[in-house]
């Protein structure tokens, strides 16, 4: 019994932050594409300076993968958003 109260408050915190997030996506999704070409020009500039050519080729792979994942939730955006 005493499991059900605590799934409640649980439910209503998750149900918060979803809220919260639902208001701000936008804002996020701009953040996320914005990072994702700062870390890769910085990344460029790093590896074809060759002033630290290895990590230079990390940060453009990063940049990448986050880019991708930004598009990936621009396509298919999470439940919270949609509603």
């Amino acid at each position: 019994m005493d499991h059900l109260l605590l799934q409640t408050p649980l439910q209503n915190f998750a149900q918060m932050i979803g809220a919260y997030l639902a208001e701000i996506w936008d804002f996020l999704i701009f953040i996320g594409q914005i990072s994702g070409v700062i870390v890769v020009l910085i990344g460029a500039i790093l590896w074809f300076t060759d002033v630290n050519p290895k990590r230079g080729k990390g940060l453009i792979l990063g940049g990448i993968v986050l880019s991708i994942v930004v598009e990936y939730f621009i396509l298919f955006p999470p439940a919270f958003v949609l509603a």
